[in-house]
């Protein structure tokens, strides 16, 4: 693979074997801290060195009954197609990397019953990876499907949850949850204001006097309630002005943002190898990490480029400032805490 050598995540995390691969491949677009390939992510994936990459976020294509324009595998061949990926991923995360994986259920065709496709991922993964925890995501705004259950015999509930398995190559991959905290509820606030009789509560939970220091927030739950309402973002208006078709299964930014919070740093590596329109390589650039998107399809890639067409906006809320930079350029700069 003969990549463009201008950018900081191809000098600090690419590979020395990658020209034996693709020898005319080139980074479709980059940015001060990452860049994106149109490319089969499989061959990247394999030339990229061992243990190089802190976090792997992704949405692969579900296998849904009905084919996609995206593409998508059906159930019963799906581990089969995605485990290479698989193997690769491992391969490339750190010790103290994670794997995100965010994948949507299935319906059995014809029938009101769903496919198990997407609770066998973590079990038939169990060689490779650890599961540190999984995630449920729900959307509420999404629309009430399949309809012919939902809506039509009304025999079913609408479908508006997606697992999000987080796997790890160890048992103790970096995480940090002081860094997604969520802000108190009023009942806390009191609490911590008026204090806190330490008992045993009748479930049998010992509530200590600890109970009432003030951590800056609370723990968030494996819940993540993050609805997908995009509907007039730059993006969206940038791909209407140039008649471009946007990606059909984008995720909101907040639900990658969450998992790269969570277990990067600021200058870690993320790769997201069906990156799609580059919602992860956005929510990367604006909290200051390196980030690699890889997506088979050129016109998705090239309608990504408008997410890094204005400054991203930078995060300022954990611990240190920025200053927005252009694509292409090296104006981004960390500020002094």
């Amino acid at each position: 693979m003969r990549i463009k050598r201008d950018t900081p995540l191809v000098r600090e995390a690419c590979l020395s074997r990658a020209e034996e691969l693709a020898p005319d491949v080139h980074p479709a677009y980059s940015t001060y801290l990452g860049a994106a390939y149109v490319a089969d992510s499989i061959q990247v994936l394999r030339a990229m060195p061992d243990e190089s990459v802190d976090l792997v976020m992704t949405s692969p294509p579900y296998a849904l009954k009905r084919k996609k324009d995206y593409g998508n595998p059906s159930d019963d061949e799906y581990f089969a197609w995605f485990l290479p990926f698989a193997v690769e991923i491992r391969r490339v995360l750190k010790s103290t990397g994670s794997f995100v994986l965010n994948i949507g259920g299935a319906w059995n065709s014809g029938m009101p019953t769903r496919s198990l496709y997407h609770f066998e991922i973590p079990k038939r993964l169990a060689g490779l990876f650890h599961l540190a925890q999984e995630f449920y995501w729900l959307s509420l705004a999404r629309l009430p499907t399949p309809a012919e259950w939902v809506t039509v015999r009304r025999v079913r509930v609408k479908d508006a949850v997606e697992m999000c398995w987080w796997f790890s190559k160890t048992p103790y991959p970096k995480a940090d949850n002081r860094r997604i905290l969520r802000p108190y509820s009023a009942s806390m606030l009191t609490l911590l204001e008026h204090g806190y009789k330490a008992k045993l509560r009748p479930s049998g939970h010992d509530i200590s006097d600890k109970f009432q220091k003030n951590n800056n927030g609370s723990i968030p739950p494996n819940f993540l309630v993050i609805n997908n309402t995009e509907s007039n973002s730059y993006y969206l208006r940038r791909c209407a002005a140039e008649n471009m078709k946007p990606h059909p299964a984008r995720f909101p930014r907040r639900l990658p943002e969450f998992f790269i919070r969570f277990l990067t740093n600021p200058g870690d590596v993320v790769v997201d190898p069906f990156a799609g329109s580059n919602v992860t390589g956005e929510a990367a650039e604006m909290l200051n990490r390196r980030w690699l998107a890889i997506e088979h399809d050129p016109e998705y890639v090239k309608a990504s480029r408008f997410r890094f067409e204005k400054p991203v906006e930078r995060d300022l809320g954990f611990g240190s400032q920025e200053v927005p930079g252009k694509l292409g350029t090296g104006e981004t700069r960390r500020m002094p805490e």
